[in-house]
């Protein structure tokens, strides 16, 4: 069972350059991938979008690309005769535009510069693509490792909350045991209170008795509810990603307590089905962060 939030982060050097890869997730009902890379990178946001689909099934994924020029590296060197020659033009334009023109300006100087740099975006792609990848896969493993930790955390919370239901579920089980024999035992006692003597065998007496045997009886909610705690109970165990299956199954143990709770004709019954709901509310929780 694996989390769907995690985190990971790898860095390479290559080029001049060292390439820092960030991966963080967050719950989510799909698998969604954003990517934070430079514009001249953007060919690489689909082979990293597809390096997660290989391996994650939801969550919201967002990696961050930062790229950080080595000292002594040429990366951020500018092609000089480039620069000389867009000077030149520069101000002889410039002198044609405008009259007595000032000496360039640092300011002005530095754009031209930039705008010769030799950057990232010179590197072939051919070249990158495996660069950044492999970094990538690093930090996606660091990532699933997270995500794997944390989903051993939430199955052994969420089988502890399972072991409670299933403990209520016992409870409800005994105290619905005579149910019908204790309401015949109040009944009598109130149709005594009233001064009306009628025996046991009394048609009315025994329509009474069968009506609120069908009204209370839970036999077949209890039979259910013992059916879906052990499909929970095996689907923690679930090497795929089994988030979506343990939602399904959740909501049908909260249907099951639900009709027990308005069918219950015991105080103890309806405290233990209070109870089921609140473990039912953490488990949900929980279950919201399974991938």
């Amino acid at each position: 069972m694996n989390s769907m939030t995690g985190f990971g982060r790898a860095s390479v050097t290559a080029e001049g350059m060292e390439i820092t890869i960030e991966m963080s997730s967050v719950n989510r009902r799909h698998l969604e991938t954003s990517c934070s890379l430079p514009k001249e990178w953007q060919a690489l946001e689909r082979p990293l979008a597809e390096l997660l689909r290989q391996r994650l099934a939801r969550g919201k994924v967002h990696t961050n690309i930062q790229i950080e020029t080595l000292p002594g590296s040429d990366a951020l060197a500018w092609d000089d005769s480039a620069v000389k020659e867009t000077v030149k033009r520069f101000k002889s334009l410039s002198q044609e535009v405008i009259e007595g023109m000032p000496c360039l300006d640092p300011h002005t100087l530095l754009k031209i510069v930039l705008l010769h740099k030799k950057s990232s975006a010179t590197i072939d792609l051919e070249t990158l693509t495996p660069i950044v990848t492999g970094a990538a896969e690093e930090a996606l493993l660091k990532l699933c490792e997270m995500r794997s930790s944390e989903g051993a955390a939430l199955k052994s919370d969420m089988s502890e909350r399972i072991n409670l239901l299933n403990n209520l579920l016992t409870s409800i089980r005994e105290n619905a045991n005579g149910t019908v024999e204790r309401y015949r035992e109040l009944l009598f006692s109130r149709l005594k209170q009233a001064g009306l003597e009628l025996e046991i065998d009394d048609e009315r007496v025994l329509k009474e008795l069968a009506l609120f045997a069908d009204r209370c009886d839970i036999a077949e909610e209890i039979t259910r509810l013992d059916s879906h705690l052990q499909q929970f109970g095996q689907t923690l165990d679930d090497t795929d990603p089994s988030g979506r299956k343990l939602e399904f199954i959740l909501q049908e143990i909260n249907r099951e307590f639900n009709t027990i709770g308005s069918k219950a004709n015991s105080i103890e019954i309806s405290r233990c089905v209070i109870d089921a709901k609140n473990e039912i509310e953490r488990i949900r929780e929980q279950v919201q962060n399974v991938e």
